[in-house]
């Protein structure tokens, strides 16, 4: 048979005082946190001191917690990792393959635009360019100084010609084919040019020595006015060179001179422009040459 619901402790004081404690401790409990509520409602930093305790004494623990799961993070991705390292390495392989391709194909575009700029630039010196050619090859090891065009008489190339790059003069044309022409660089022990210095227009002549330098002679003698740096150009005298065409910079003075180097090297040049020969307008005649002065 079921005791019934409303069973009272009977005559027993201990059990009577037990449920007597048990409502006042319940009933206090209420109360207390009733009041701790009602506190941390109207004073919230009442409190703060003994969270900050509270989380003080937590911390150790929760430093613990942390580097445990950080642990098995770390251990779970290495177990990963020696899974499918093989198939991510072989990944790596096929992407750096493909980087090299790609990188193979830039640096060619690359070499493709700059021999380009440097064709426009020639294209926009505001010269009366005979043709534009490439330069196919140059002599470097022979003590003659020669170059190699890919355009001959097929583009107006006649014998004589100059030829410069955006960077200076190269040389001029010596011998003139169907569709090739070969070029008398200025290095050439036989190549011998009038120049002057930029600045102040002193006057002299450039003269290859077949090594890839240029030996720069005074035309007149006495104190050498030439210094270290000085930029040489082409001077017109004679005429074939177009005057200030960049040549040379003087790289160490002789006593009659100086020894340069050329600014156009043919071994970096991709692009050539080829000039009409360049001839010295004469003056006009006065104008009573023809009435004998009347």
């Amino acid at each position: 048979m079921a005791p019934p619901a409303n069973r009272r402790s009977g005559f027993s004081r201990r059990a009577q005082y037990t449920t007597f404690f048990s409502y006042t401790a319940g009933g206090l409990a209420v109360v207390v946190g009733l009041v701790l509520l009602g506190v941390s409602i109207a004073r919230p930093g009442t409190f703060a001191g003994l969270r900050g305790a509270a989380a003080d004494a937590t911390e150790p623990a929760g430093e613990v917690t942390a580097a445990g799961r950080s642990y098995g993070k770390h251990a779970l991705a290495s177990i990963t990792g020696f899974f499918t390292s093989g198939r991510e390495h072989a990944r790596l392989e096929r992407e750096l393959a493909e980087a090299k391709v790609r990188l193979v194909e830039a640096q060619a575009i690359e070499a493709e635009n700059r021999r380009l700029k440097s064709l426009l630039h020639l294209k926009g010196m505001g010269s009366d360019p005979v043709a534009f050619a490439r330069l196919t090859s140059s002599t470097s090891a022979s003590a003659r100084r020669f170059a190699i065009l890919n355009a001959g008489r097929d583009e107006g190339l006649a014998k004589g010609m100059p030829v410069r790059s955006p960077a200076g003069l190269i040389g001029r044309v010596l011998e003139v084919g169907g569709s090739s022409s070969r070029v008398l660089l200025v290095t050439d022990t036989e190549s011998l040019v009038p120049v002057r210095r930029a600045t102040d227009g002193v006057p002299a002549f450039a003269q290859g020595n077949g090594d890839g330098t240029i030996r720069i002679r005074l035309i007149n003698l006495g104190i050498n006015p030439l210094k270290k740096g000085d930029v040489m150009v082409s001077s017109g005298s004679g005429g074939l060179y177009r005057p200030g065409t960049p040549m040379a910079i003087v790289t160490s003075i002789l006593r009659d001179g100086a020894m340069a180097r050329v600014l156009a090297n043919p071994s970096d040049t991709d692009f050539v422009m080829v000039e009409h020969t360049w001839a010295p307008k004469e003056p006009p005649p006065p104008a009573n040459a023809e009435t004998g002065g009347h």
